[in-house]
């Protein structure tokens, strides 16, 4: 069991380090993905990506561990920082997203954003602990009519877990914005110009991501 544990947690302090490093390279203006390859082509590099950690696993474990470890009297730091940084990147990415429209005249409290999956992780059903959600209650804090689409998910469930209710077809030429949360291959298969059809004649598209090329979207993670 301990064993499980710190291999999940191992992984949620992996991806906060690089969503720290997405962080930083957004203000730098610099491209994450290109910054990742230039450094994977050391052997030693370890080739995680920026992102929504949900599910039940990852994003839960660690707090197992340091819940045990506060038991016995020991106060983890890295492992809650890490947490931290995770925890809070549903709201990083609604915020970047609401900044963009901004910058494109889009009066936030008119636009409507469309948020291309909901489930924790591409091409799997599971809605569980899905961070997504944090990505629509913030957009939603800020007056922006959401709506949320993705086929692999239980629409019921969705409902049931949530209270969110799925569009089953997006319209065309309807949305301010257009989020690509998760990497579903039929997203990808859809291809860039049909999704960017959804929007309006401005608009902004976020590829959290990165299923498309650094110039192809508005925003990445």
């Amino acid at each position: 069991e301990a064993a499980k544990v710190i291999e999940n947690t191992q992984r949620d302090l992996n991806i906060a380090v690089v969503n720290e490093f997405a962080k930083i390279f957004n203000k730098l203006g610099i491209d994450t993905e290109e910054v990742l390859k230039a450094a994977g082509t050391k052997w030693n590099f370890l080739p995680f990506k920026p992102g929504l950690v949900g599910g039940h696993c990852i994003s839960v474990d660690p707090y197992y561990l340091t819940h045990k470890a506060q038991e016995v009297g020991y106060r983890p730091e890295v492992i809650l920082a890490g947490r931290r940084i995770n925890d809070g990147m549903g709201e990083y990415v609604a915020s970047q997203m609401v900044k963009a429209m901004s910058k494109s005249n889009i009066h936030i409290d008119e636009a409507k954003v469309l948020v291309m999956g909901i489930t924790f992780k591409g091409d799997c059903p599971d809605v569980r602990n899905t961070k997504i959600i944090d990505i629509v209650h913030e957009l939603r804090d800020f007056n922006v009519q959401v709506d949320v689409c993705d086929s692999w998910a239980d629409s019921e469930e969705v409902q049931k877990e949530y209270g969110l209710t799925l569009i089953a077809e997006p319209q065309q030429g309807e949305y301010d914005g257009i989020i690509l949360a998760v990497d579903h291959s039929d997203y990808k298969s859809m291809g860039l110009e049909k999704i960017r059809a959804f929007g309006k004649k401005v608009h902004v598209l976020y590829d959290v991501k990165h299923v498309f090329g650094p110039l192809d979207s508005d925003i990445r993670l």
